[in-house]
């Protein structure tokens, strides 16, 4: 009997356990699966064969429950740039190395676009080599910039504590009658996906007042106008800007406060946005003003998940691990919105070369035409990702999380 090999890389989400927890319990049901194995720290764990036995924690159910509502990834991440085998051979030895030590017959890798491009890499290897090891990606990211999908699994959980986040500094920063401009930074170095979701507090809350995203080039001085605009109709002004805002030059409106390093993958560090622009309004304004970053909060707010999403997340893990089962190699389990209202998706798949290094942007029809605010098609693509609250365990108050690694 073949093993299943799982691994998790990029950066952390509330969902992404649940992904793990789908491929568990589908691994549980086929005669053909002998365990589910983990690799720590991603496609690195898998080089230096640092495998654990994933089904010994999970022969509980309890357990099984506890990793889906756990937050960041219980494998352990990395963000591993898997050079080409002419460059690096020795990494993909390595990993077919281990797929043979630990009888590998399916390896299911969570994670997002960079990612799937490692999934991209080792199908196409495994094919040169004449390998039939099936490789599946299962996606995860709480940008939900993966193209071929409707949305990605860890963005509504994101979403849903960005929006209530709004929704309860509004609720602070609304109580005082002198003029107050509040600046939330929110991730988000190419698209706004996570930006846009702050909107949803607005259903509520009728802020935040503006939004900016990277898809539409920002520009300073209407910056300024639609703040003064907005604080004539209210003493208090609350507003959502993505990190990678840009001017239309393509410079970040954060640049001149990043330290200039660049990842493995060739991605800034971003940071700045917002108090870039607080300085900007305290120069033109003069009002008292204020920036906040969210930060990694917004990537594991276990205490805010959405029911929809950790269900949905699940429900990709067992459709990877289902494909892969067919002897399949080479794509990617997707999330196909079939109605808004009420709120219907099946499951599918797509080629992984349609995810790797691609991104997905907000339809411009989908920000308002002085691209300061989203429009109803926004909302309503939003509303249903963010539903649903998932009982968790605790003790003594504090919520009871699981670790694997």
């Amino acid at each position: 009997m073949k093993n299943v090999l799982v691994a998790q890389s990029g950066g952390p989400s509330v969902a992404i356990n649940a992904t793990l927890a789908g491929i568990f319990e589908r691994a549980i049901t086929s005669s053909d699966v002998g365990a589910v194995l983990g690799a720590l720290h991603g496609i690195k764990g898998v080089i230096d064969d640092n495998i654990i036995n994933v089904s010994e924690t999970l022969s509980d159910p309890n357990m099984i429950k506890r990793l889906i509502y756990t937050p960041s990834s219980a494998l352990g991440s990395c963000r591993h740039k898997l050079d080409s085998p002419k460059n690096d051979p020795y990494s993909y030895k390595a990993i077919f190395d281990t797929f043979q030590k630990h009888n590998i017959g399916w390896f299911i890798y969570i994670g997002g676009n960079d990612s799937m491009d490692t999934v991209l890499k080792l199908t196409d290897y495994a094919r040169e080599i004449g390998s039939n090891i099936s490789i599946m990606g299962a996606p995860k990211t709480i940008d939900n910039d993966l193209c071929g999908m409707d949305h990605s699994p860890g963005f509504g959980s994101a979403a849903k504590y960005i929006s209530t986040t709004f929704s309860e500094l509004w609720c602070d920063i609304k109580v005082y009658d002198i003029p107050a401009v509040t600046i939330v930074e929110v991730m988000g170095r190419h698209t706004g996906w996570l930006t846009a979701s702050s909107a949803l507090a607005s259903l509520q809350s009728g802020a935040p007042h503006l939004i900016y995203l990277p898809e539409v080039a920002f520009d300073n001085g209407r910056f300024i106008e639609d703040v003064q605009e907005k604080l004539r109709q209210s003493s208090a002004v609350l507003i959502a800007v993505s990190e990678g805002v840009k001017y239309s030059d393509g410079s970040f409106v954060g640049e001149s406060e990043q330290s200039g390093v660049i990842d493995a993958f060739g991605h800034k560090y971003l940071s700045g946005a917002a108090r870039t622009l607080e300085s900007l309004v305290r120069k033109e304004i003069g009002c008292k003003v204020r920036a906040i970053d969210l930060s990694l909060m917004q990537r594991c707010a276990g205490h805010l998940v959405s029911a929809n999403d950790l269900t949905e997340a699940k429900l990709l893990g067992v459709a990877a691990l289902d494909r892969a089962l067919k002897g399949i190699s080479g794509e990617v389990s997707v999330i196909n919105r079939i109605s808004d209202s009420p709120y219907r998706v099946n499951y599918g798949t797509v080629p992984v070369s349609a995810i790797a290094n691609r991104e997905k942007l907000i339809p411009r029809e989908w920000i308002n035409e002085r691209g300061n605010f989203v429009t109803e098609e926004m909302i309503m693509y939003l509303a249903p990702l963010v539903e649903g609250d998932f009982g968790v365990q605790s003790r003594h108050g504090m919520p009871v999380y699981i670790e694997l690694s």
